[in-house]
């Protein structure tokens, strides 16, 4: 994490407000705010490519209660 007083870059503030999103979207499809996180957690790499591949928070999130 970043120490109180460092800026996160534009970018990564967009990945972690995408990430946010995706989460209210896990919980919404039936999953725990807990699992929702855990899952953001375990599935950065692929969510990170997801965002960049232009992804909805929405499309993302139906891919992963899909599975």
């Amino acid at each position: 994490m970043a120490k109180k007083n460092e800026e996160l870059d534009p970018e990564t503030m967009a990945v972690i407000e995408w990430c946010i999103e995706v989460e209210g979207y896990l919980v919404k499809g039936g999953a725990t705010v807990a699992q929702a996180q855990e899952y953001i957690e375990d599935q950065i790499d692929f969510l990170t490519d997801q965002f960049y591949d232009g992804l909805s928070p929405e499309e993302a999130a139906k891919e992963a209660l899909s599975d």
